[in-house]
C-alpha cells in the first residue's frame, strides 16, 4: 500500500484496478483507525508545553518509519517519547519531513493534544520557523513541469476517489536539509503555495477556535492530517484564507442590519417593566412636545399667553405666564447629555452637548463671554465689562471702596443682567454668595450656562412686577452693562433695587454712561445723577479700570430717614405705610421709596454680623414674644432648627445615603423654613437655593440675615429655571402640604424637570406620601436608593436616571 502511494508521488501511473483495490484498503484502514481513536483517545499522553517545534517534527519522522508502531499504541507512545529525547541532540536549524503515510493515526492524535497544550511562545516560534522555511525553498519548477505534474495528479485523484479532487493538505513539501536527502521538485512548488496560504491565515488572525488554530499549525509545519485532513481541506476550499478572514471580521465586528437577541430581549424587558410600573402607579408618563424642546420652562414658554399680551414695552413677554393646568409630562434630555463637569473646573468649561447653544458664542465671543472649543464651551473672560477676567474686576471694586470687604462685610449679592454669571462665579473665591438674574431672551440660554457652570441663577426680568425677594436683604446690588433703563419712568426699576438693597448697602454700576461721551451716554448719566441724588444715594466712588477699559460708579444707600425728610421735593415719593416692602409675589412695581426702620430692634436697623459668624447667629430682631414655625419662641425655634439639621446632615445625609457629595454642586431646599439645611452644608463646596412657599410663614428674611439666599415661590406653578438645573433636591414635608392644594403629579413632573440625570431627591414626609412617591418615581425608572419609616413618618432617597418615555404629549400653549 505504501509502494502504491509513493509510486504516485514519483510520477508513475498504475492500473485502474489496482487503484480501486488500494482505495478500498485505505477506506477499511481509516474506518478501523477511527474506531480505535474513539476508544483510545483518552489515554494518549499530553505533550509537555516546553517541547520545541524541531522535536515535534522529528517525532513525526520516527512514528512514520515504524509500521509496528501503527498497530501497537503502547509502543507508539514509547517511540514518541524516545524520539523527543533523541531530537534534542540534533543539529539546530534542521527540520524533519513527515512521511505521507495514511496510517499515521497515533502521530495525529498525539499532535492534536500537543497543540492544545502549546503556549503562546511556542506558537510564535513556529511562525518564525515557517517564515524561515519559506525563505529557504525558492520556486524550482518551470511552468511546463507544473502543468504536467498537475495533470498527472488530477488523473490519479479521479482514479482513486471517483473524480473527487485531491485535497491540498495531502501534498508533501521538500525541506532543504531533509534526513532522506530526497528532492521532490513537484511537491516543493505546491507546498510553497500552501505555506503562503497558511501564512496569510495567521496574518488575518483566523483563529476563531481550537480547530482553526490546529489547522493553521499543521500547514505551517508541513504536516498532513490523514484522518481529519479531508474535512479541514474541504473547509479551506469553501472559505479560502482571504474570504474566510473577511467573513470572520464581518461577523465579529458588526451586526449589519440585524439586532442581537440580547438587545431585543433587553428592550422587551424594559418595556414590560415600564408597563408594569405604570400599571402599579396608575399613571403613564409622556414626553413634552414643545417648541422650546429640551429647554422648556412652562411659565416662561407659554407662547399662547404671550401672543395675547397687549404690550411688550416693559418686557411683559419675559415675565412669568403660567398655564392654567401645569404640565405633567417629562422634558426630553439633549442628545449626548452627560454628567456635568465638576466644580471648580465647570466654571471654566462645560460640555457642549449639555447646553448645545452657540448663538451667544457668536454674538459675545469677542467679549470673552463664551467660546466653542471642541466638545466644550469655555468661558475665558467673563463679561462685557471684564473681558480680561472677573477676579481683577472684583478686586478693583474693593480697592475703589474698601468698605465693601468681600466675604466679610458683604456676603449676599444680587447681580442684575448677569450674562453667563462669571461675576458671581468668581465671587465664590471671595466667600460671597451671588443671586444672578437674567431674562430668557435673545441672549440664548445665558442663565442655563450659569447653572451648568455651577453658578446660582434665576430666569427673571425687571419688568412690571417686583422681583420675588423680600425687601432690604441684599448687601450689594451689581449691574455691569445690564441693559436696564434705570432712569426712565421716574426711576421705577432703580426704585425696585432700592427696595431690595439693605440700608447701608452698595449699588455697583459699570456701564458706558460712566466713561463714554456719546450723546446718549451723556444724557443717561445726567439723568442718573439727578435720580440717585433724589433717592439720597451717595456717590462714593467713580473710577476707571484701565485693564478692562471701563468705568465703575459705586453708590451707597442711606441707613436712616434723615435725607428723605430734608429733601426739597418728595420725588420720588415715599411709599404709604400700608405698602409692605416684603410683599413680592405678583405685586406690581411702585415708583416710591419705603421708609427705613427707626427702632433698633427692627429688621434692617443694624448690619448683620460678619460672615461666617452670621450663619449661626440668631437674628437680633427675632423676639421671644414671637411664636416660631414649630411652636416655640422664635429664637429657640431658630436654634433648635439649626441643631436639628446639623445632626441630620452630619449623621445621615453625608454618610448614610450613599451620595457622592463631590458631584453635588447646585442644591435646592424646596421648603427651607429657617435655612437650617443650607446652613448645615455651609462648609461644603456647594450652594443652596432656599425656597419659601408663598403660603408658608415668611421666613425668607431670616435666611438672608444668615448670609444665605433664597426666593419666594408657589409650588402649584413651575419654577423659573431651566431643566436639569440642580444636582440635589431636598423636600421636607412639602409634598404632603401640596397634595390637597395643587396637582400632585405636576409637582412630581416639575421635580423631574429641574433635577439633572443622576441627580438625587431626598424627601422627608408622611409614610403615605413616601409610599406614593416611591411608586411614582419607580414608574419614571428612578432608582430608589433608600426608604425608611418610623411612627408614620418616613424618608426617601431616589436618583433620577436618563430614562425618558417613548410616547409624547403636545403642549398646545407652548407651540409656536
Amino acid at each position: 500500500m505504501a509502494l502504491g502511494k509513493y509510486s504516485r508521488v514519483d510520477g508513475r501511473k498504475s492500473s485502474s484496478g489496482y487503484c480501486s483495490t488500494v482505495t478500498i484498503a485505505v477506506f477499511v484502514v481509516l474506518c478501523l483507525v477511527g474506531v480505535w481513536m474513539m476508544t483510545s483517545s483518552s489515554v494518549v499522553p499530553v505533550w509537555s508545553s516546553d517541547v520545541s517545534t524541531e522535536n515535534k517534527n522529528e517525532v513525526g519522522t520516527h512514528v512514520s518509519e515504524s509500521n509496528e508502531d501503527n498497530n501497537n499504541r503502547g509502543t507508539s507512545n514509547d517511540s514518541v517519547n524516545n524520539a523527543s529525547d533523541d531530537s534534542s541532540s540534533s543539529d539546530d536549524g534542521k527540520t524533519k519531513q513527515f512521511e505521507d503515510n495514511p496510517g499515521d493515526l497515533p502521530e495525529d492524535a498525539t499532535k492534536g493534544d500537543s497543540n492544545a497544550s502549546l503556549n503562546q511562545e511556542e506558537k510564535n516560534d513556529k511562525s518564525e520557523e515557517t517564515e524561515k522555511t519559506l525563505e529557504e525553498n525558492p520556486e524550482e519548477k518551470s511552468k511546463d513541469e507544473k502543468k504536467e505534474y498537475i495533470e498527472e495528479r488530477k488523473e490519479d485523484e479521479e482514479e482513486k476517489n471517483g473524480g473527487e479532487a485531491k485535497e491540498d493538505g495531502e501534498l508533501q513539501k521538500e525541506n532543504k536539509d531533509s534526513e532522506t536527502g530526497e528532492t521532490n521538485e513537484s511537491n516543493s512548488d505546491d507546498n510553497e503555495k500552501k505555506s503562503g496560504e497558511s501564512s496569510s491565515d495567521v496574518k488575518d488572525g483566523d483563529k476563531g477556535d481550537g480547530q482553526t488554530e490546529e489547522k493553521v499549525e499543521e500547514e505551517k509545519d508541513k504536516e498532513p492530517d490523514q484522518v481529519t485532513g479531508e474535512k479541514k481541506d474541504q473547509s479551506n476550499e469553501d472559505f479560502p484564507s482571504g474570504a474566510q478572514s473577511d467573513l470572520l471580521k464581518e461577523t465579529t465586528t458588526q451586526n449589519g442590519a440585524f439586532s442581537t437577541q440580547a438587545a431585543e430581549s433587553k428592550n422587551e424587558k424594559e418595556a414590560q417593566e415600564s408597563s408594569r410600573l405604570e400599571k402599579e402607579s396608575g399613571y403613564s408618563w409622556k414626553l413634552c412636545n414643545t417648541t422650546a424642546g429640551t429647554d422648556y420652562i412652562p411659565c416662561l414658554d407659554n407662547l399662547k399667553a404671550i401672543k395675547k399680551l397687549p404690550s411688550t414695552k416693559h418686557y411683559e413677554h419675559r415675565e412669568r405666564h403660567c398655564p392654567e393646568s401645569p404640565p405633567t409630562c417629562l422634558v426630553p434630555v439633549p442628545e449626548g447629555y452627560q454628567r456635568p463637569v465638576e466644580w471648580p473646573r465647570s466654571r471654566e468649561k462645560i460640555w457642549y452637548h449639555n447646553v448645545p447653544h452657540t448663538k451667544l458664542a457668536e454674538v459675545k465671543g469677542h467679549q470673552n463671554w463664551v467660546k466653542v472649543s471642541g466638545e466644550y464651551l469655555t468661558f475665558p473672560g467673563g463679561g462685557t465689562q471684564f473681558k480680561h477676567g472677573a477676579l481683577h474686576y472684583i478686586d478693583f471694586i474693593q480697592q475703589s471702596v474698601p468698605e465693601i470687604a468681600w466675604g466679610k462685610h458683604s456676603r449676599v449679592v444680587l447681580d442684575v443682567g448677569c450674562g453667563v454669571a462669571s461675576f458671581g462665579g468668581f465671587l465664590f473665591d471671595r466667600d460671597v454668595l451671588t443671586m444672578s438674574l437674567a431674562p430668557k431672551d435673545e441672549h440664548e440660554a445665558q442663565v442655563q450656562f450659569a447653572l451648568e457652570r455651577g453658578i446660582p441663577g434665576i430666569s427673571a426680568v425687571m419688568g412690571t412686577k417686583r422681583l420675588p425677594y423680600p425687601g432690604r436683604v441684599f448687601d450689594i446690588v451689581h449691574c455691569a452693562r445690564c441693559r436696564v433703563p434705570w432712569h426712565i419712568e421716574g426711576g421705577k426699576l432703580l426704585l425696585e433695587l432700592n427696595r431690595l438693597l439693605r440700608p447701608g448697602g452698595f449699588f455697583v454700576w459699570s456701564a458706558t454712561p460712566i466713561y463714554q461721551k456719546l450723546a446718549e451716554d451723556v444724557e443717561i448719566w445726567e439723568a442718573m445723577k439727578k435720580l440717585t441724588k433724589a433717592m439720597c444715594w451717595e456717590v462714593v466712588s467713580i473710577t476707571k479700570d484701565r485693564v478692562n477699559g471701563v468705568g465703575i460708579a459705586v453708590y451707597h444707600k442711606p441707613s436712616s430717614n434723615e435725607c428723605y425728610e430734608q429733601r426739597s421735593q418728595n420725588d420720588p415719593p415715599l411709599c404709604k405705610d400700608s405698602d409692605d416692602p416684603d410683599a413680592a409675589w405678583n405685586v406690581l412695581l411702585q415708583s416710591c421709596m419705603h421708609k427705613l426702620p427707626i427702632d433698633s430692634s427692627e429688621r434692617g436697623a443694624q448690619w448683620p454680623k460678619q460672615w461666617p459668624a452670621r450663619v449661626g447667629q440668631t437674628p437680633y430682631w427675632l423676639s421671644s414674644s414671637q411664636v416660631g414655625v414649630y411652636g416655640k419662641p422664635a429664637p429657640e425655634d431658630f436654634a433648635a432648627d439649626y441643631e436639628h439639621w446639623k445632626r441630620v446632615v452630619s449623621k445621615s445625609y453625608i454618610n448614610g445615603l450613599g451620595i457622592d457629595w463631590s458631584n453635588v454642586r447646585n442644591v435646592m431646599d424646596m421648603r427651607a423654613v429657617y435655612g437650617g439645611f443650607a446652613a448645615a452644608l455651609k462648609d461644603m463646596k456647594l450652594w443652596v437655593m432656599n425656597v419659601v412657599s408663598i403660603d408658608a410663614p415668611d421666613t425668607l428674611p431670616i435666611i438672608y440675615e444668615r448670609g444665605l439666599f433664597g426666593i419666594y415661590h408657589d409650588w402649584c406653578e413651575s419654577f423659573s429655571t431651566y431643566p436639569r438645573s440642580y444636582d440635589l433636591l431636598h423636600a421636607d414635608h412639602l409634598f404632603s402640604k401640596i397634595k390637597n392644594k395643587c396637582n400632585f403629579m405636576a409637582l412630581v413632573a416639575e421635580a423631574d424637570r429641574i433635577l439633572r440625570p443622576e441627580g438625587k431627591l431626598i424627601v422627608r414626609d408622611t409614610v403615605e406620601i413616601i409610599n406614593k412617591l416611591e411608586s411614582l418615581l419607580k414608574s419614571m425608572h428612578w432608582d430608589i436608593r433608600m426608604t425608611y419609616s418610623k411612627n408614620k413618618e418616613g424618608m426617601l432617597c431616589a436618583q433620577k436616571t436618563m430614562w425618558r418615555p417613548k410616547e409624547s404629549e403636545t403642549i398646545s400653549h407652548a407651540i409656536a
